[in-house]
């Protein structure tokens, strides 16, 4: 029987982390200082990427109009559309790279990132820094940071008990440590309320908090990423082990994907974090730079994008010279110019869309807290996250990301971004007051005290009450030790 050649058309659709999306990631929860470090390593380690100084001379820009003159025009870019597709694979795969990266491609879809110019940024000039001596900042725990997120949500009071006990048990790396028997016995709480508990903090930033195994750790990641039900989820939940012995072959097999496929897939788990709590774990003081600045106009309040002491990158154009059409470097020189300007491009992308999510993020702080910024503490309203997500379209994790260890220079002195979020209490009138308010109000009222006869918490109620709040004795203990107050008894002692 002679032999027939067959040819088979596959279509498949594959769920990747893009190199933009693992770098928007890594970049939305660091601070400014930690940025810039990271910045500046990037262009120690890329070639294609420096710095570009307000004092350089013009000869440079002269070089880009150059450059520019040699550039294929957009009708050409436009009939290698079809090759963009390649752009973020790895150069190690030599064939079509000639086609796939010619400065056509390159013009068309990235010219806001090329040339000798810095890449335009969503800050400006509006006036000077906040003295040194505000700028010193104690680095959040774990434990702090999820029961910030805690108390900037709405859940019953039970509920909270439940997930305050989770968060006292998880581990530094940010497992949960104790069984769901071992929680009800705590309380006791039923099962029923554990679990939904667990599961409300286990949507807390960082992603893959509170979870019991490393493969439940992974899995919330994925969830959160998008890949529910594909083969990545498959992979955690039924071959972890396989990925962990290296036994590609193998997990390819029982997958029916070719190595290749598989690979592409085990290359998604390795960029997920099995310590997501690990990076809280340090307590040292350090110096912060406000990542928004916040000043008055005359339309009112505006919140802009601190740049300051961030490299302002640019991308060398001699190496792009190397990578035109008729240059004779050789290939494997093309090839890395090639690899090291993907990365440039992926990093300045990841830069500007985290940027711009910090500026949705204090933009909206700024439109439902403008009373306070305006009045001072008297008129800070309630805030949760989901308020803030609400309006800007985004899940609630990615806006406890961005306000985490970020810092805001306003009219009211440099504060933390999660400050701005806070429970509520209503009135008498129907109207909620923010729970830092109320703090300030039962600060005030002990300042006044007669030192002799120090006020109990029942008379605070009572001094409230008259102000039209009505809270329980116990909510006024909570505030009294959040405020670090000793008791009534306590304070009388001290005189």
């Amino acid at each position: 029987m002679p032999l027939q050649q067959k040819l088979q058309v596959k279509l498949s659709h594959k769920l990747i982390l893009t190199p933009s999306l693992q770098q928007a990631l890594k970049m939305l929860p660091m601070t400014t200082i930690e940025l810039a470090d990271m910045l500046n390593q990037e262009m120690v380690e890329n070639p294609l990427l420096d710095e570009k100084l307000d004092d350089e001379s013009s000869s440079e820009t002269d070089t880009q109009q150059a450059d520019n003159e040699t550039a294929v025009d957009e009708s050409s870019a436009a009939d290698d559309v079809q090759q963009t597709d390649k752009i973020g694979e790895s150069s190690s795969e030599s064939t079509g790279i000639e086609n796939t990266w010619d400065e056509a491609d390159i013009e068309y879809f990235f010219g806001e990132y090329l040339g000798d110019e810095a890449r335009p940024t969503l800050s400006r000039d509006i006036g000077t820094l906040p003295p040194l001596e505000n700028t010193l900042s104690a680095t959040t725990s774990l434990a702090d940071h999820l029961t910030w997120q805690l108390s900037s949500s709405q859940h019953t009071e039970l509920i909270e008990e439940i997930s305050a006990a989770i968060i006292g048990n998880l581990n530094e790396d940010g497992q949960l440590v104790a069984s769901t028997e071992e929680l009800c016995a705590m309380g006791p709480w039923t099962e029923t309320d554990v679990t939904k508990a667990l599961e409300i903090v286990q949507q807390f930033d960082p992603i893959g908090v509170a979870a019991r195994t490393l493969q439940e750790c992974l899995l919330l990641q994925l969830e959160r990423l998008g890949f529910t039900g594909t083969i990545t989820e498959k992979i955690v939940s039924e071959h972890l082990d396989l990925v962990q012995k290296r036994r590609v072959p193998e997990l390819a097999k029982l997958l029916g994907l070719s190595l290749d496929e598989t690979k592409q897939h085990i290359e998604v788990i390795s960029h997920l974090d099995p310590k997501p709590g690990a990076r809280y774990s340090s307590s040292v003081s350090e110096y912060v730079i406000p990542d928004v600045l916040v000043v008055k106009t005359e339309d009112g309040f505006v919140a802009v994008v601190n740049d300051e002491g961030l490299p302002k990158l640019k991308i060398r154009p001699e190496y792009r010279r190397l990578i035109k059409k008729g240059s004779k470097a050789s290939l494997e020189t093309k090839s890395y110019v090639k690899e090291k300007l993907n990365s440039a491009i992926w990093l300045l992308k990841s830069i500007d869309k985290r940027q711009a999510t910090i500026q949705k993020v204090a933009d909206s702080i700024v439109k439902l807290q403008a009373g306070f910024l305006e009045n001072g503490i008297g008129e800070l309203k309630p805030l949760v996250l989901r308020n803030v997500a609400n309006d800007i379209e985004m899940h609630e994790s990615t806006v406890s990301r961005v306000v985490n260890n970020k810092y805001m220079h306003t009219p009211q002195g440099v504060l933390e971004m999660k400050y701005f979020f806070n429970s509520g209490i209503s009135n008498s009138h129907g109207e909620s007051i923010s729970s830092v308010t109320i703090k300030e109000k039962i600060r005030k009222i002990i300042e006044k005290e007669n030192p002799q006869a120090p006020l109990s918490d029942a008379k605070i109620v009572t001094a409230l009450g008259e102000e039209g709040l009505v809270l329980a004795r116990r909510t006024i203990a909570k505030y009294r030790e959040d405020l670090r107050i000793p008791t009534s008894t306590q304070r009388r002692v001290a005189y």
